[in-house]
């Protein structure tokens, strides 16, 4: 399978690699540190235009993933799926950012909520927006997922605006895509350190990359991440429709638990520790694995999509 990119889309690409080059990267990930988020960064990619790419006239939905999956795979500290993915297909106008996405409207942990403006929390079938969120509102939690995280409070959700019937399911499915095309970015660049280490560290006077072993593990990787990516950009390009989104995320959620254990058992000790970048990638993968329900929800969702709720249940 092949993909050519367009002209506006090369232009899209060249334009917000030159932005993550200059103030992205793993060394900037390390620096900010565990629940950071990069307001430089934030600011360039919201100044540039790039994360409202999904609402332009000439471009959608899979500009918009090229470019989330761009800056996981720069390592950029940002919450931009939420924002470039999952609003525009929501609401017609735009929204205060930086966006969190809520799988309920409870007190569970959420990612970037100490750092949103607004944030989308799921009521059963129906979406619940809260804009303009206040420090008083949120109360931040450590985890050990890379990215700043916290709960919020009843008294968001109860003065949010609900945006009507079917919203909710909308949301996950476009969750789903923005989540798949996040760990396709994530899980290229860990493997592209692993691969890189792979071919320095030496074993019996040889570089461990030429052990035909290990040569099979990182070929399967590079299968599942590539899988994993074209399953998320053509969820994105045809509307995240029900079956598409699941099968989508099932895959880079099952892909990101083989990818990550298999990257730091190859880097070994060296890919446990802070010097080394590996951690900036896997950490945020870890944490994507766990939205939405999880693996576990995802292939529900798949059954249900394709054979009905009895399959699904049953």
């Amino acid at each position: 399978m092949s993909y050519q990119l367009n002209e506006d889309q090369s232009s899209i690409l060249d334009g917000v690699t030159t932005i993550l080059d200059r103030l992205a990267g793993p060394q900037r990930a390390m620096e900010l540190g565990v629940g950071a988020h990069d307001g430089r960064l934030w600011g360039a990619l919201i100044d540039s235009g790039y994360l409202d790419v999904g609402r332009g006239p000439d471009t959608g939905a899979l500009e918009a993933a090229l470019v989330v999956e761009a800056i996981a795979a720069a390592g950029g500290l940002v919450a931009a799926a939420p924002t470039a993915i999952v609003a525009p297909a929501l609401l017609d106008t735009d929204v205060g950012g930086p966006i969190a996405l809520a799988d309920h409207t409870g007190s569970q942990p959420v990612r970037f909520a100490p750092v949103a403006r607004t944030v989308f929390g799921i009521d059963a079938d129906e979406v619940v927006m809260v804009t303009d969120l206040t420090d008083d509102e949120v109360t931040a939690v450590k985890t050990s997922f890379a990215v700043p995280a916290g709960r919020i409070g009843a008294q968001a959700w109860e003065r949010g605006e609900r945006l009507g019937p079917g919203s909710g399911d909308l949301l996950r499915r476009w969750w789903r895509v923005a989540n798949a095309v996040e760990q396709a970015g994530l899980l290229r660049s860990a493997l592209a350190l692993t691969v890189d280490y792979v071919n320095r560290r030496e074993q019996f006077g040889h570089p461990i990359a030429r052990f035909q072993a290990v040569r099979h593990r990182l070929a399967e990787c590079a299968v599942l991440i590539e899988g994993t990516r074209w399953l998320s950009l053509e969820a994105a390009a045809h509307g995240a429709p029900p079956e598409a989104a699941a099968i989508a995320c099932t895959h880079a959620t099952a892909a990101a638990k083989h990818v990550v254990g298999e990257t730091h058992q190859l880097t070994g000790a060296m890919g446990f520790t802070k010097e080394y970048a590996l951690h900036v990638y896997t950490t945020r993968s870890q944490g994507l694995t766990l939205e939405l329900g999880g693996l576990e929800a995802h292939s529900r969702s798949v059954s249900k999509s394709r054979w009905g709720t009895m399959m699904a249940d049953g």
